[in-house]
């Protein structure tokens, strides 16, 4: 028989068995796509019936656009107006239009008051509002 000698014993391996690393890579993928759904799931509800009441579709000319520019000014669908104006343009078009939405854009320098102002007048009138405002930009 032949014998080893220690020559041959200290050859390096060049080949590196991936098959473990594999192993573990394919048990963490289980691992995540076991516990994700569990992560995301929130409460279980059971909502109450409503009135039966259908959403609103929004349709262009149900909305009507107000901004308010940073000197205190007031535009509604592009036409300035004073703040008496479009309250009553708002009154006579909530009465001509009861879906109408209202599109809020005010200037980030705007008054405050101005704007809770304007909130308040349509919360008086039933009209629904929608504060508008930029994308984020990352």
């Amino acid at each position: 028989m032949r014998r080893f000698s220690q020559r041959n014993s200290l050859v390096t391996l060049s080949d590196i068995n991936i098959t473990p690393l594999l192993d573990l890579a394919f048990v963490l993928l289980i691992i995540f796509i076991i516990t994700t759904p569990l992560l995301e799931k929130g409460i279980e509800l059971k909502l109450p019936s409503g009135l039966g009441h259908e959403d609103k579709t929004i349709t262009r000319k149900d909305i009507k656009l107000v901004e308010i520019s940073a000197k205190g000014e007031y535009l509604m669908d592009h036409r300035e107006m004073s703040s008496q104006q479009m309250m009553r343009s708002l009154e006579e078009g909530i009465r001509e239009n009861p879906k109408m939405i209202l599109y809020i854009r005010a200037d980030e320098n705007s008054r405050y008051k101005l704007l809770a102002e304007l909130v308040d007048r349509c919360e008086q009138l039933h009209i629904a509002i929608s504060l508008r405002s930029e994308v984020a930009k990352k």
